[in-house]
This record gives C-alpha cells, sequence and structure tokens, in this order.
C-alpha cells in the first residue's frame, strides 16, 4: 500500500449532502461529474466551484465514461438505455434492447482503445430510490459490447448481479463484478469481443447475504495492474495476481471510484451521501480520453 498511496495524504470529504452517489468520472475542464440516483439529478464538482446541477432529469443515470472521442457515455436506470452524449448536447442511444427485449437496467461502463463500448446490465434500475420499479424482460443479467460498428453483442449471461467493471492496461483481461455472488471474474478479453479463460479473480470481497458495511460494485485498474474494487469498508485493492493487499478505509458505503485531476493522481471516491478523494502514487489506468490530454 505505501507504493501506491501517498504516505501523508488522507481521505478527504470533497462534498456531501446527496442521495446515493455513483459513476464519478473526471471532466476536461477539470471538474468531476458524477450521479445522484434518488435525486434524479447529474451533478458537477469544482474545486473552487463546488457543486453544481449538470442535469436536473438524468433519468437516474449510474456509470459513465468518456469515449475515445471525447464524449460521454452514460448508463440510465429509467429508460434501460447506454446513450452517448456530444459536446452540443445531442444524445445518440448506443443500446437499448437485446433481441426485442428491454435491457434490465444498464449499470457500469466502458469504452476500449478500438472504441468498443462495455456495459453490465444488472437489475437495480428496476427497483424504487435508485430507478424506476418495474417488471424485467429478459431472464438473465448479462455483461454487453457495442461494437465499433455499433452492433450490440452478448458477452457473458451467467451472471447474479453484474455491476462494476474494467480492462486490464493492455486490455488482455476484461474483470467484472458480481455483487451478489460478492466476488470478482476474469476473463481473457479478445478484441472482438469474445471472451474465454473465465476464472474467479477475487472472492469473499463481502459477505453474501449482508451488504451493510459494503458490496461488490465499481471498479478500476491503476497504470500497474492493480485492481481496486468497493467492498466492506472501503476499497479492496488486489495485486495482479488476485492477492489481497490492502484497504482504503472510507466512512460511509462506497459505490464506485475514479482517477483525475492534471496527472491522474487523485482517486476520486463517490460514497453513499458524499464525494471523497485520496492522493495516490500511481496514476489510474491510462484511457483513451486520459491519453489524449484533454485535462491538461
Amino acid at each position: 500500500m505505501a507504493d501506491l498511496i501517498e504516505p501523508m495524504s488522507r481521505l478527504e470529504r470533497v462534498a456531501s449532502g446527496f442521495g446515493f452517489t455513483e459513476g464519478p468520472v473526471w471532466m476536461p475542464d477539470q471538474s468531476l461529474v458524477f450521479s445522484d440516483m434518488p435525486h434524479d439529478k447529474r451533478r458537477r464538482w469544482r474545486e473552487h466551484g463546488g457543486v453544481t446541477i449538470e442535469r436536473a432529469e438524468s433519468n437516474k443515470c449510474n456509470g459513465m465514461t468518456i469515449d475515445n472521442g471525447g464524449a460521454l457515455i452514460v448508463c440510465e436506470h429509467s429508460t434501460s438505455r447506454v446513450v452517448r452524449e456530444a459536446a452540443d448536447g445531442s444524445r445518440t442511444v448506443l443500446a437499448e434492447r437485446w433481441e426485442g427485449r428491454e435491457l434490465n437496467s444498464p449499470n457500469d461502463v466502458i469504452v476500449a482503445s478500438d472504441g468498443a463500448v462495455l456495459f453490465t446490465d444488472p437489475v437495480f434500475g428496476r427497483m424504487s430510490v435508485f430507478g424506476v420499479e418495474r417488471d424485467v424482460e429478459l431472464e438473465f443479467r448479462g455483461v454487453y459490447r457495442v461494437t465499433p460498428a455499433g452492433e450490440l453483442q452478448l458477452l457473458a449471461a451467467d451472471f447474479g448481479q453484474p455491476n462494476g467493471l474494467c480492462l486490464s492496461p493492455d486490455e488482455s483481461r476484461l474483470y467484472v463484478g458480481d455483487t451478489e455472488r460478492a466476488h470478482v471474474r476474469s476473463f481473457q478479453y479478445d478484441s472482438n469481443g469474445a471472451l474465454s479463460d473465465d476464472r474467479v479473480f477475487a472472492s469473499g470481497i463481502s459477505a453474501v447475504s449482508d451488504h451493510s458495511d459494503g458490496f461488490v460494485d465499481g471498479m478500476k485498474v491503476d497504470e500497474l495492474g492493480n485492481l481496486y474494487v468497493t467492498g466492506p469498508g472501503g476499497i479492496w485493492i488486489f495485486n495482479r495476481a488476485g492477492r489481497h493487499i490492502g484497504t482504503i478505509e472510507v466512512p460511509e458505503k462506497v459505490s464506485n471510484l475514479n482517477w483525475g485531476d492534471s496527472d491522474w493522481r487523485t482517486l476520486y471516491i463517490t460514497a453513499s451521501t458524499s464525494v471523497y478523494r485520496v492522493r495516490t502514487k500511481v496514476r489510474g489506468n491510462q484511457l483513451g480520453y486520459m491519453r489524449a490530454g484533454r485535462s491538461q
């Protein structure tokens, strides 16, 4: 842990008073955009400007990221859609249905170097508070890929409740958390979206029957390939071999995390009613929008 977290850095709460925060993503204007699902708001935090409302009606959006062209990719609970929002405000639906049936509620999303969009689809957005209560149309909870050409592919359909996901720095492996089973699975990831070598990377992250102190939700990898995933007490860190090397303790139940600031060495953490940050010695895995230097 001493090699990953700045020794003099303390966990700092930068904003609070929300319903339930999620989906943090660092923006080109040096601000943090995040979801507040119960209040149906997308909010923006700035170091010297505090919190403002980015979108007053957000369709109870959850996970977000930025694609390689700089557009915001958003998972919407209320509409069961994954959408792309361009800088001019125009919106394009990337995924909404699988074989004619409405998706459950897209939850978290990433973009690969080739532009493919990968997302998870549990049922949490069909519950009150975090979404709109309604019946499901699909009998499974899947992981999907939208190809660079716009085709929707089903990658896996055997999860309890798939949640956070991320690729290894070299994109050879895909990690997907399963909230229901309290573990993280790892797959060999092919550039055409095929998955193989399915294995449990880390297990027992929370008691399956008791999520009172935290649960498997959002996850990211740093530039060295260490995996950071939410769990009881804060953010659990695993090395590339799947060994738990330490936990960043957070006083609220953590939902997600992402790196930000101009050097990508500040870890921003969405946790229940608040947003926290802590300085790290390592940068987050340099995704396309990070490498492009759009935050400089």
